[in-house]
């Protein structure tokens, strides 16, 4: 295999980078602060195509291939672009707008992709409930057909973007009897009457992104919204696990390389005892795994990502290793980074503080580390 990039891939990577260093990475520490989604990110983002990235450019994108997207979630994350803000927009393109364009009907893409792609629409996906996260199969949300339309009833919790969200791609049960078989895909408008968002939660990292329950009570949605036909929800659930493999890890690669580059440099400026601090082995140490997780997670990544433009099936091993390897040692990475500054890493002003922060969720969203092994040793002991 080789993951050599075309120059035209390295001036892309290069030119994002520059964009979100100078447009986007300085309106970051205030956002963080707030706590609250930015719209002033959200414009920068969109300003810069990068909302459309995978879509067609008669539908308003920019064509882009899959190792391309993870080229800008590593590029923005390098450039200290905070974890909240490109969780936002990972949901919205790839969670919410891919689906769409990959399994809706040409209307449905028509009506919904150049909005999405342009950033006049924010989209979600609402699969999560609060007594199905890892055990998707188990989604109580009800769909009924009556007449031309569909009634959902239920409830997700954990969805990002929804408190801001125009356009929701949610996963509902026809047949819970039939669990995984009888889950169906729907797309649901902002106003709908019966659909409601809770109140943002207010979490430990990934602040930026605004993250609720939704809440459909007698929800009527017309057929011409439903999403990859009957039954077909759990393998759009399944396409949304691919670029959560790839584009969603780029950042937290990116994030990882933006702390690398933060501890070398203060290693190099900081003194103690006459000399400077790279002069400890401990601290050479930790410069020496950042280095060895950022080289190996990138081809873990970018593996996914060329499968994908190949058009090969994503490895299910190969995925819950990435998963694994990108949240668990990603975390451990964040962490390093602040044992390096010391107490100044406790500081919010330092931007290692919130790396470390924003990498917490890469564990935990888009399936658990736990259940990511559970898998490689289903199929290590097959």
């Amino acid at each position: 295999m080789d993951f050599t990039l075309t120059d035209e891939q390295k001036m892309f990577r290069d030119t994002v980078y520059r964009y979100g260093k100078e447009e986007i990475e300085p309106l970051c520490e205030e956002a963080d602060l707030k706590g609250e989604f930015s719209f002033e990110i959200w414009k920068k983002l969109a300003d810069m195509g990068l909302l459309g990235l995978p879509f067609p450019e008669e539908l308003g994108g920019s064509g882009a291939d899959v190792v391309t997207c993870c080229l800008a979630g590593e590029a923005l994350g390098h450039a200290g672009v905070d974890g909240g803000s490109l969780l936002a927009w990972g949901a919205h393109t790839y969670l919410c707008a891919c689906n769409i364009f990959s399994f809706g009907t040409e209307e449905q893409k028509k009506k919904y992709i150049p909005r999405l792609a342009s950033g006049e629409w924010i989209g979600c996906m609402g699969l999560t409930e609060p007594g199905a996260g890892s055990d998707a199969g188990s989604i109580r949300t009800t769909a009924v057909k009556k007449g031309d339309k569909y009634v959902l009833n239920g409830s997700k919790t954990f969805i990002t973007n929804a408190p801001v969200a125009n356009v929701f791609v949610v996963f509902a049960s026809i047949d819970r009897a039939k669990k995984h078989e009888g889950i169906t895909a729907f797309i649901v408008e902002k106003g709908t009457p019966g659909l409601e968002t809770g109140q943002p939660f207010h979490k430990m990292g990934c602040k930026c992104s605004t993250t609720s329950e939704v809440f459909f009570e007698d929800c009527e949605i017309p057929e011409e919204n439903l999403l990859g036909g009957e039954g077909g929800g759990w393998m759009i659930a399944l396409s949304g696990v691919e670029w959560d493999r790839s584009t969603l890890l780029s950042p937290f690669l990116g994030s990882s390389i933006n702390s690398l580059e933060l501890c070398s440099r203060y290693a190099n400026e900081r003194h103690q005892f006459n000399r400077p601090i790279r002069k400890f082995q401990a601290i050479q140490r930790r410069i020496a795994d950042m280095k060895v997780f950022v080289e190996a997670a990138r081809l873990a990544i970018y593996r996914v990502a060329s499968s994908k433009d190949n058009g090969q099936m994503l490895n299910p091993m190969q995925a819950a290793v990435n998963k694994v390897y990108a949240g668990d040692v990603g975390f451990e990475m964040a962490s390093e980074a602040v044992q390096i500054f010391g107490g100044y890493g406790f500081m919010h002003e330092y931007p290692v503080e919130r790396n470390f922060r924003d990498a917490r969720l890469g564990a935990i969203g888009g399936g658990t580390s736990d259940i990511m092994r559970v898998i490689v040793s289903r199929i290590m002991l097959m």
